[in-house]
């Protein structure tokens, strides 16, 4: 048995490792005594099990901190994701959480929407709100603004992520297909920009993102109704960055190439297209949806304060 001495030394550090690791959770920066060397020489004699997991795992959020930008700008502003469920947008959720920021979400699924906030709540100072929301239909995205402004007051950021690629063929596209495919990767954008306008020009500004893609740059083929869209969306970022810019709201957009989301990984990343990606990449290697977010969170940050009407393409090269 330890004596009491030892007792009160580890219980001592402990606390006060335990202090430090909750206020770098709180407010999304490392304490500058919480480093490694320091866990490990505080733990290093005797450790239980309790005490080796709790040093893993503050391990672990010590080196996630420690690796990647920090933006108290972010901490409290409201966030509002379109599509935030899966994929590149539920790396958008986690990293705002992570960032103390007031997450709300939307989107169509909700058992990957429930599993996403079981899993970043734990980690976050404040718990992402979850409201379905089908963003083809305007009247309940509309409504489900107005419900997020009321939980959470007026919306700061809006990242306009939600989309889908599905493949198609131009010879077999109708005009009914065609409308259905503006309407769940193009004109909600603008709608919802249109909703949080109002509160965000009396707020003093604030930061609007757009999710385009490359698609339209390379061009890619068999979604010809996607493609249009993506590129679609880029003029709406400049249009309305002008539009919004004497209010003090920054309209900027996100060209991703091809990304290593579960979706792709399940549906079309065969090694016939990663061949292809690697023979078009300047970097050799794939791209994961948390790399796309944190380029999300400085063009939502104050550090990007003079940058509007741009489009930033994240590719690893490819275009």
């Amino acid at each position: 048995m330890p004596n009491n001495r030892w007792c009160s030394s580890y219980c001592e550090s402990l606390l006060l490792a335990s202090s430090e690791l909750a206020e770098s959770h709180h407010t999304g920066v490392c304490h500058p005594r919480f480093r490694l060397c320091k866990l490990q020489a505080r733990f290093e004699s005797k450790r239980s099990k309790k005490v080796q997991q709790f040093y893993t795992q503050a391990v672990v959020n010590m080196k996630e901190k420690d690796q990647f930008a920090s933006y108290p700008s972010l901490r409290e502003r409201v966030v509002l994701i379109t599509g935030g469920a899966t994929g590149i947008g539920a790396a958008i959720v986690e990293e705002f959480a992570f960032q103390g920021s007031r997450v709300a979400f939307l989107d169509v699924d909700v058992n990957a929407s429930s599993r996403l906030i079981a899993d970043v709540s734990p980690r976050s100072s404040h718990t992402p709100v979850f409201l379905a929301c089908d963003l083809t239909n305007i009247a309940a995205l509309r409504s489900a603004i107005a419900q997020v402004e009321a939980t959470l007051g007026t919306v700061n950021v809006l990242v306009n992520n939600a989309a889908s690629d599905d493949r198609h063929s131009y010879a077999d596209v109708t005009p009914e297909y065609w409308d259905a495919r503006m309407a769940i990767n193009l004109r909600h954008q603008f709608f919802a920009i249109q909703a949080v306008a109002p509160r965000m020009i009396a707020g003093g500004g604030g930061a609007i993102i757009n999710m385009s893609s490359i698609g339209w740059m390379i061009p890619s083929t068999g979604m010809p109704a996607y493609v249009t869209c993506k590129a679609a969306i880029v003029g709406l970022t400049r249009t309305m960055a002008h539009e919004l810019g004497k209010s003090n709201i920054r309209v900027n957009s996100v060209l991703p190439g091809a990304i290593l989301t579960e979706r792709q990984q399940r549906l079309w990343w065969t090694p016939q297209y990663e061949a292809e990606i690697m023979a078009n990449q300047a970097l050799k290697r794939s791209l994961a949806p948390e790399e796309v977010a944190r380029l999300v969170l400085f063009l939502a940050a104050d550090d990007s304060a003079g940058i509007t009407n741009q489009s930033y393409v994240i590719d690893g090269g490819w275009v």
